[in-house]
């Protein structure tokens, strides 16, 4: 047997028998109540069985109309969900955000920009990449990348991503510097160990301090050199009383809170332009739309 009842009349037949009548079925479903009358009249001649035994005083199911409500109800309920959760989507943000960044912003930067991030957008996979050298995004099959002071090709841009400015510091443990005279200029500096992190291309990353208006390149004596690649272990040698390290401020505030690390220098430690988001400048996906709205609004 052929069935054309409509969903939008059972919705009207599961409205009287919420409601208990046509007349109040009616004010919630905003109609006129010979409209619901008419409509339940349809249904019951379509399927030609009572669905509803009507007194001057009430209205309640049949056998064949309970039964009807008790299948219904439920399947009527997931449509109207699966509709509201699919007019809301516009708003939900899925897919897969991949990210090439340097080691340097691992340790603090990152991690609170992330779990921003994906507290508002928990649809989002994100892949992070850690990498020191400049690399071509778009080749890599990443979204993004995150570099400090990077020339960018023509088809980039890029936005500020964490500190506007960072300080680089000097430390030391105070087991190194015990029995040692501490420095009291940069030159003192070539008495003393140093923990150094070597580039990529082979060269030692330099010791530069600010002297007045001049900027100071100290060669001091390596102890320890680590691949720039290991970054986050410099301060566990630091602490362990090995020499001397530079490294950014905000890495060492627990350090030097604790007294585990004390600073070295301080008048002298220069300040450099904090790290960027650069990204492909058209066709942004819109998990990194989301993510370049993170970084926008952390500022």
């Amino acid at each position: 047997m052929k069935n054309n009842v409509s969903p939008d009349d059972l919705s009207v037949f599961l409205a009287v028998l919420a409601e208990g009548g046509f007349r109040a079925a009616a004010s919630r479903l905003g109609v006129a109540p010979s409209k619901v009358s008419t409509t339940i009249s349809r249904i019951e001649a379509q399927l030609g069985v009572p669905l509803l035994l009507r007194t001057t005083r009430s209205v309640r199911a049949t056998e064949q109309g309970q039964a009807l409500a008790e299948r219904i109800a439920p399947l009527l309920s997931e449509v109207n969900a699966a509709v509201i959760e699919t007019a809301s989507s516009k708003d939900l943000v899925r897919g897969r955000l991949k990210l090439n960044v340097p080691g340097a912003v691992m340790p603090d930067i990152l991690p609170p920009l992330l779990g921003d991030f994906q507290r508002c957008h928990p649809a989002v996979e994100v892949e992070i990449v850690v990498e020191n050298g400049l690399v071509d995004i778009i080749a890599a099959g990443c979204d993004a990348g995150i570099r400090y002071g990077a020339h960018l090709e023509k088809d980039m841009i890029s936005i500020p991503v964490g500190p506007r400015v960072q300080q680089i510091a000097l430390a030391a443990s105070p087991g190194y510097l015990a029995g040692r005279d501490h420095p009291q200029t940069p030159a003192d500096l070539l008495h003393h160990d140093a923990i150094r992190y070597r580039l990529l291309s082979g060269r030692l990353l330099p010791w530069e301090l600010k002297d007045g208006d001049r900027t100071v390149e100290v060669e001091a004596v390596t102890r320890l050199t680590l691949s720039v690649n290991a970054v986050n272990t410099g301060l566990g040698f630091a602490r362990s009383g090995l020499g001397i390290i530079g490294a950014f401020r905000n890495w060492l505030e627990g350090d030097f809170a604790s007294g585990t690390l004390v600073p070295i220098l301080q008048d002298y430690w220069p300040v450099q332009a904090g790290p960027r988001l650069y990204y492909p400048s058209r066709h942004a996906s819109a998990p990194l739309r989301a993510f370049i709205d993170t970084c926008q609004n952390s500022a």
